[in-house]
């Protein structure tokens, strides 16, 4: 009887189960790209769409990453994940102690010297200044009584103690007082300008110094509050009451955009650009909306190739392909998510 070494019966059997698991991955394969072809090599081959590429839908004007002007403890965190904002509005207000007790010594100072200068007789010219020199003053401290009644207000209405109602008010009044304040301080340089102006008295430096500094501490305070950059909505918020925000871009404490309309950034292949034009038409596709389709229009083409960023799968490769940046505006309000992952496709100009 013929006698099998056991390791050529062992390597048979397990070429016999390669060959096997093989053609039946083959098959399914073969099967599975029959019943759907890949989207990009079908829908270009009846010549409907010039090109396709990958994209991220971001609100219109991009998404913001708000950073602290000035390194501090945070104490109050005044937005949350999804409110709506108003330019200005407060979002994160930092430890501004220090800032305090200086804007308090600078006041007493500028207090002193306006009483000094008071004590000198001006005429004609010189009185024209210093009275345009007060009133800009005045308007200066106006509109920061006034922002920082907005600040408590909205406050007032979150612990449920004000009305929606006097909100609106107190933006009424700093917009009536940011108004007032370009406008004297527009007098004043006029008047400043005049031929016959004279020059300042010692006493009148001293107080065009001492309001100065009012004027740093003042905007010391100012960006010790982190303030919404624009009218949109707060996408996220990571600034947490007691922790330090610090002054750098990969330490935002909240991330802004304006959902008012949405966008898709894509990355067109190298081999495409040619087929990309301004005005362009397109349609959107996610995965999540299955075979339901959103319009849009091409509205910037970036000027230069660049390296993948939404479709990155790791370290870059010398032979990666070089993409052009191709931002799409969406028609009207999709429900589309920021940050969703999207097909676009680009019509061709033969297109019906």
């Amino acid at each position: 009887m013929l006698r099998i070494d056991p390791t050529v019966q062992t390597l048979t059997v397990a070429g016999i189960l390669a060959i096997s698991i093989s053609v039946l991955v083959s098959g399914t394969l073969s099967s599975h790209s029959q019943d759907k072809p890949p989207v990009k090599v079908a829908e270009l081959a009846k010549g409907t769409w010039a090109a396709s590429a990958t994209g991220r839908v971001e609100p219109k004007e991009g998404e913001i990453r708000v950073v602290a002007q000035t390194p501090g403890v945070i104490l109050e965190v005044a937005a949350k994940t999804g409110d709506k904002v108003q330019a200005g509005d407060l979002l994160v207000r930092l430890d501004d102690s220090d800032a305090q007790a200086k804007l308090t010594a600078a006041l007493a100072e500028e207090a002193v010297r306006v009483l000094e200068r008071d004590e000198e007789i001006a005429k004609g010219p010189a009185l024209d200044r210093r009275n345009a020199e007060d009133a800009a003053a005045a308007a200066e401290r106006a509109v920061y009584a006034a922002q920082t009644t907005i600040d408590e207000t909205a406050r007032n209405i979150r612990a449920g103690t004000a009305a929606a109602g006097e909100l609106t008010s107190a933006r009424t009044k700093l917009a009536d007082a940011q108004a007032k304040f370009f406008s004297e301080r527009a007098a004043l340089a006029k008047v400043a300008a005049r031929s016959d102006m004279p020059l300042p008295t010692r006493l009148e430096s001293s107080l065009t110094l001492a309001r100065s500094d009012v004027t740093q501490v003042l905007n010391a305070i100012d960006r010790a509050r982190v303030r919404a950059p624009g009218d949109g909505s707060i996408l996220n918020i990571w600034a947490k009451q007691g922790e330090v925000a610090v002054t750098s871009p990969d330490a935002p404490v909240a991330l802004f955009g304006d959902l008012g309309a949405l966008r898709v950034r894509t990355e067109v292949e190298e081999r495409d650009v040619t087929k990309i034009r301004i005005g362009q038409k397109a349609i959107v596709k996610a995965d999540a909306f299955g075979n339901q389709e959103f319009t849009g229009t091409v509205t910037s083409i970036a000027p230069a190739l660049g390296p993948q960023r939404i479709t990155s799968r790791g370290p870059r490769r010398p032979n990666d392909v070089e993409v052009l940046e191709v931002m799409v505006a969406l028609d009207g309000q999709p429900p589309l998510l920021t940050g969703m992952r999207v097909d676009v496709f680009f019509k061709s100009d033969t297109a019906s």
